[in-house]
């Protein structure tokens, strides 16, 4: 997508920042492309296309630091571009960690775009004519409902998309990622005498051709129905038990309290955890970054540095920081990856354990199907958040519950850990299960 003449433009203005007086140089050119189809009750009720392309630009001149972007990428434009953001970068403060990573750290295998096979050849194929036909055939205004609950709207949204990324540095580095994307998400309201209730579900593919539309307004409408007559139970200790859907709400601040700038700004809970078992031995959390034909899978972060498989938290002992090359300098750390790129929480206390399984072994609680606003304190890991979802006993849902509040600590609430499944969703950013905790406050 990144054409031979902005690639050649990018690598010109990488030797002109550098012959201005720059130090040391990084430039990530970015371009992207999204085709969407919005479908109203079953008609098209808006088309859009989107092109974006972009150039940041990281300059380190008498050790100082600034960050640029533009999208004016021509000879001229990129020479006034760089002139002025030099002149703005010397007006800043000395910032001595400031510096490249170095190049045995990056990586030199992104070479196409494509080693990790998340180019569909068929996407150039696709016509706005197929793209209104999948938007349209997806849609199940009409054809589903019952005599006493009928669909009062259905909103969806498909999309195909290509992106391209490339990063220069003047330490030699090259690298590049693009991908394919092809998405669909769809949104029911139902009515039954007469309140209305609303379910979403989506789907999301590398390929076109595995992306699967037949059940996403089914599934929609059904959590929609599926909410009729809900209420809120007595407040007390229950089971938790968090769908596979909405379970990234309780491994996100566990990610963000390993950062170094979380650390760094004594702003985590898991300051000084490094090497140290904090959490029970059935949580393994590993970064998966390699999944070939994934979308998110990545061989690089914003630096160009080498994205690695292994683990981040294993048998419950924190593995890993965050670190990029700043933090690096300023907290006398080794520098690893900037994030997890595709977090992975392993299965426990056996594999293939869904989310009925998981039901059945704690018996009785609550599912969580939604979490509805709320709050995280990162210093210290307490929590609350509005929930919705399903009381279960015997292992079987027998009522829609929403109204109520969860809340506790991350340190507590991973100490409870039940059980984790082997049902994330391939085509979610974090491969996250279904997850079970014993003993957490509800309040109705």
């Amino acid at each position: 997508m990144i054409t031979n003449e902005e690639l050649s433009l990018t690598r010109d203005a990488l030797k002109y920042a550098l012959a201005k007086g720059a130090s040391q140089v990084r430039l990530t050119l970015a371009k992207s492309k999204e085709d969407l189809v919005a479908t109203l009750n079953g008609e098209v009720d808006r088309v859009t296309s989107c092109l974006d392309r972009s150039l940041s630009i990281a300059l380190f001149v008498d050790g100082r630091f600034g960050s640029f972007s533009t999208n004016k990428i021509t000879e001229d434009g990129l020479k006034d571009f760089i002139d002025k953001a030099i002149g703005m970068t010397r007006m800043l403060a000395p910032d001595q960690f400031r510096k490249l990573p170095a190049l045995e750290r990056c990586c030199s295998e992104a070479v196409t775009g494509n080693e990790l096979g998340l180019v569909d050849p068929e996407y150039t194929n696709v016509s706005p004519e197929d793209r209104k036909r999948t938007a349209l055939g997806a849609s199940v205004y009409g054809k589903e409902g019952s005599e006493d609950c009928r669909i009062v709207s259905e909103e969806g949204e498909y999309s195909d998309s290509i992106y391209d990324t490339i990063i220069l540095d003047s330490n030699g580095l090259e690298c590049r990622h693009t991908e394919n994307s092809f998405d669909y998400g769809v949104e029911v309201t139902v009515e039954h005498e007469g309140e209305k209730y609303s379910g979403y579900w989506w789907e999301s593919s590398s390929r076109a051709g595995q992306l699967d539309l037949s059940s996403c307004g089914r599934k929609a409408f059904e959590k929609a129905v599926a909410q009729i007559d809900s209420d809120a139970m007595d407040s007390g200790k229950y089971n938790m038990v968090i769908d596979s859907e909405v379970a990234s709400k309780v491994v996100s601040p566990l990610l963000a309290a390993l950062s170094a700038y979380s650390i760094q700004q004594n702003n985590s809970f898991l300051i000084d955890s490094l090497g140290k078992r904090i959490f029970p031995e059935g949580l393994t959390i590993m970064d998966r970054p390699h999944i070939k034909g994934q979308t998110c899978s990545k061989l690089f972060d914003s630096e160009g540095v080498r994205t690695q498989e292994g683990p981040i938290i294993e048998k419950g002992v924190v593995k890993t920081y965050f670190v990029n090359t700043y933090m690096s300098g300023k907290l006398g750390m080794e520098p690893t990856v900037e994030e997890a790129t595709r977090p992975c929480v392993l299965p426990w206390p056996v594999a293939g354990l869904d989310r009925d399984a998981i039901l059945g072994k704690c018996s009785e609680g609550i599912l969580v199907t939604d979490f509805n606003g709320g709050n995280c304190n990162s210093a210290t890991g307490d929590f609350s958040y509005g929930v919705e979802g399903f009381y279960f006993k015997d292992g079987k849902i027998r009522q829609p519950v929403s109204g109520m509040v969860v809340t506790g600590n991350f340190l507590r609430l991973w100490s409870g850990l039940i059980a984790a499944g082997d049902d994330a969703r391939p085509c979610m950013s974090k491969l996250i299960p279904t997850l079970a905790f014993a003993d957490v406050d509800f309040s109705g």
